[in-house]
């Protein structure tokens, strides 16, 4: 399985994160043998049977509403949204939220889409595109304290962009 160049992000950022362009081709977790599995194990969750079906579908409704948002796509997030719902409870004296769903093999998909909406809820303006769009496709949830990350890795898209300008510098003198 091709090594993820981006791990350790929300669980809806972290979908949309199992594709990348890597020299020219398409990278996909999902498309390797066992990859739906690997991935779902990083979230602890259980390898479902046809989970793998929802999270494509949910991957390509998340890069709508962030790449095209509109009416279309909101109503598309909405229909995987309806397929679970959070039940609040009280148990052992303590509030529980739990998770329903129609069908076993949409948990995943619900979670990454209802992860989301939890992203909007807290701070939507830091939902980024790495900046070295369109060679790096990664979206990332900026954590620093001024909000001014630009990059989905210093190590590599922030290396080559700042060794880019270095070079274009030079040539110009």
């Amino acid at each position: 399985m091709p090594q993820r160049p981006l791990v350790g992000e929300p669980i809806a950022l972290d979908l949309l994160n199992t594709t990348w362009p890597d020299r020219g081709a398409r990278q996909d977790v999902f498309d390797e043998p066992g990859g739906v599995g690997a991935w779902l194990a990083e979230w602890d969750l259980p390898d479902t049977p046809g989970a793998e079906e929802p999270l494509r579908h949910t991957r390509s409704v998340l890069r709508e509403v962030l790449e095209n948002p509109g009416a279309s796509a909101e109503r598309a997030l909405n229909e995987v949204l309806a397929r679970g719902r959070l039940r609040p409870e009280l148990r052992q004296g303590g509030p529980e939220e739990t998770i329903e769903v129609e069908e076993e093999a949409w948990r995943p998909a619900w979670l990454a889409a209802y992860g989301y909406l939890s992203l909007l809820r807290a701070r939507p303006e830091r939902i980024k595109r790495c900046s070295a769009y369109p060679a790096c496709t990664l979206y990332f949830d900026d954590t620093t304290r001024n909000g001014t990350r630009r990059w989905c890795s210093m190590e590599t898209c922030g290396n080559r962009a700042k060794a880019a300008r270095h070079y274009r510098r030079e040539r110009s003198v």
